[in-house]
């Protein structure tokens, strides 16, 4: 049976994993009364919440007299580490575009990585079927960003790509742009035909392969995902692994599988091409070498883009600590940072001065926030401080990291963008309508003006605007600026919140908290209405008296506070603040609790 590799690609939102669901269906995968979930491949309880891939995932389907390996990858810059070493396994990519937004940052980034590795590429523009759709316009401006990656990679571009059009929500795909009806048989069709080539590899020679990819069974023990480059792996037999700085070791293949589906299926054999998921070593790493014995040779490790966020994460030293989750000490911690790091080849972690205190770097905040939820989904709680970007000293200058960030906005909007970005320190270098009531903005701004946007874009926008960026390069450092420009509210003792005191306390700022709840010295419960902190004494109570009228009582009405995420709090947060996370809880405080330690001035 004849094998195709190929990852499909884009920007968020714009489609994968709704088409992969058609193709699945429409190959005849399942049979028609089977009752297949939206967005079967996103199988994790993050990505099902927040409608978003954030793992790349591997599934088969066969068409024809040909096995099609799919991957599907993230669309969010954040992880852009997983589209990476994806493209390490496949040797076709099908790009889609949204049929209104067009080609968008992460479009960019893939393109670029697809090329680089001269990768064969098609474009599926997608939502053909919106009543916005610019067609002809997008077609158009993926053909310039092809010629334009291609003069910065300095390559030449194969530019006789095919187009093809339809919706993968819908279920069709076309040729003919102007087609609003059918099915997906004619890209199933074409992913098989020899547009996309088989693998590029040597079935006779030794075996080798490159581990891309980690999982764990929890009948099997650790997996090593990989494509092999070359000969033959064989299940039951003995094959060596080649570390990074470690003596090789030879191990006896325990499992050898391929994918089949949704699922895998164990083979004997497998041949040079094909994506297996191996068992029978436990320490191995992504970018390690699996090899025969008699000749050992290593592959070239992967490497991705580096990261350009840095997070300080501590064991939980607040006074509620242990209450609420399983104390995690800081040789625990370190073992989950460990584990992160093996499973993601764009996370990198290093220790402090502080034995409780470790540094976590990743792409962007997002991903952090990512790790850190799922730490707290097994019961522990800790700490984490304000996301800080990774600056270089070059030639005895301070660069810190910029990116191009582009918005999508309502054209009522942009007064208020503008102002918020030139705060942010970002320069405003193209302006252009777009579509129906709509303005594309595009900055050139400092990664760290982009920290804890994403909420005061949406707010500023009323929910009707799209935020992207990319990373551009590193520039001269542009001087300090707030991480927020208010201050907060702070606790100034211990006890039980109440009505009253939150009550009386309104008039100076917005509340992050409810009566009831328990509070500490140090502890923020909201965002002052200036520059400044403010100590307050939440924990007031209303003392009885002996007068009794009709008018003397007030009604206590609070308003609604914000839904508490760690998304939200590492959004908010500045640097002399931790976020506490525990399974029940998100709560901000102070590095500093005793308030006569602490300086209200920012």
């Amino acid at each position: 049976m004849k094998l195709k590799n190929i990852a499909i690609v884009a920007h968020v939102d714009h489609g994968k994993t709704t088409l992969v669901d058609q193709l699945l269906r429409q190959s005849g995968l399942f049979s028609a009364h089977e009752a297949l979930t939206e967005r079967v491949m996103d199988s994790g309880d993050l990505e099902k919440e927040r409608g978003i891939t954030i793992k790349a995932k591997n599934c088969a389907i066969r068409w024809q007299d040909t096995k099609i390996n799919l991957l599907d990858t993230p669309g969010h810059a954040d992880f852009g580490g997983e589209v990476e070493r994806s493209l390490m396994m496949v040797d076709g990519i099908l790009l889609l575009v949204d049929a209104s937004e067009g080609p968008l940052p992460q479009t960019r980034f893939v393109l670029g990585k697809a090329l680089e590795r001269g990768i064969r590429v098609a474009v599926f523009i997608n939502k053909v079927d919106r009543h916005d759709e610019r067609i002809d316009e997008v077609k158009n401006e993926v053909e310039d960003l092809l010629l334009e990656i291609g003069s910065n990679i300095g390559k030449d571009v194969d530019m006789d790509i095919t187009f093809m059009y339809g919706s993968g929500r819908t279920g069709y795909a076309s040729l003919d742009k102007d087609r609003r009806e059918g099915s997906l048989t004619p890209m199933l069709d074409f992913l098989v035909s020899d547009y996309f080539p088989s693998p590029k590899v040597d079935t006779e020679g030794p075996a080798q392969l490159l581990v891309t990819n980690l999982s764990y069974s929890n009948y099997l023990g650790a997996l090593m995902v990989g494509r092999i480059q070359r000969g033959t792996i064989q299940n039951s037999k003995q094959i060596m692994w080649i570390g990074k700085d470690e003596k090789p070791k030879t191990f006896k293949v325990t499992s050898l599988q391929i994918f089949a589906g949704l699922g895998m299926a164990t083979v004997e054999e497998a041949q040079a091409g094909e994506i297996v998921i191996i068992s029978g070593f436990e320490n191995a790493q992504i970018g390690d070498t699996l090899c025969d014995p008699i000749k050992p040779e290593a592959l070239e490790r992967i490497e991705v883009e580096p990261p350009t966020v840095s997070v300080q994460v501590s064991v939980n030293t607040g006074p509620m600590s242990s209450k609420e989750g399983e104390y995690l000490t800081s040789r625990r911690l370190e073992e989950f940072l460990i584990d992160a790091i093996r499973k993601n080849v764009s996370l990198r972690y290093e220790s402090t001065n502080d034995p409780k205190v470790f540094i976590l770097k990743a792409r962007g905040e997002l991903q952090v926030a990512v790790v850190f939820e799922e730490i707290r989904r097994e019961g522990f709680e800790l700490m984490i401080a304000r996301p800080q970007v990774i600056t270089k000293e070059i030639d005895g200058v301070l660069m810190e990291p910029f990116e191009r960030l582009v918005l999508d906005v309502p054209n009522e909007s942009t007064g208020v963008i503008t102002e918020k970005m030139a705060i942010r320190k970002g320069k405003l270098e193209a302006m252009s309508p777009f579509g129906e009531g709509r303005t594309r903005m595009e900055f050139h701004v400092p990664s760290r003006g982009l920290i804890g946007y994403r909420s005061t874009f949406l707010t500023d926008t009323k929910g009707q605007g799209l935020m992207s960026s990319y990373f551009v390069g590193y520039e001269p450092f542009v001087g300090k600026m707030l991480a927020r420009q208010n201050g907060a509210l702070i606790s100034d003792r211990a006890g039980k919140m109440t009505p009253y005191a939150l009550f009386n306390v309104l008039s100076s700022g917005k509340q992050f908290v409810m009566p009831t709840e328990m509070t500490y010295e140090g502890m923020v419960v909201g965002e002052s209405t200036r520059p400044n902190d403010l100590n307050l004494n939440v924990c007031r109570e209303k003392h009885l008296t002996s007068v009794r009228t009709a008018g003397k009582d007030e009604n206590v009405i609070l308003p609604p506070i914000p839904n508490r995420t760690l998304d939200w709090a590492l959004d908010w947060i500045d640097e002399d603040e931790w976020v506490e996370v525990t399974p029940k809880n998100i709560r901000i405080r102070k590095k500093e609790l005793d308030q006569n330690k602490r300086k209200v001035t920012r």
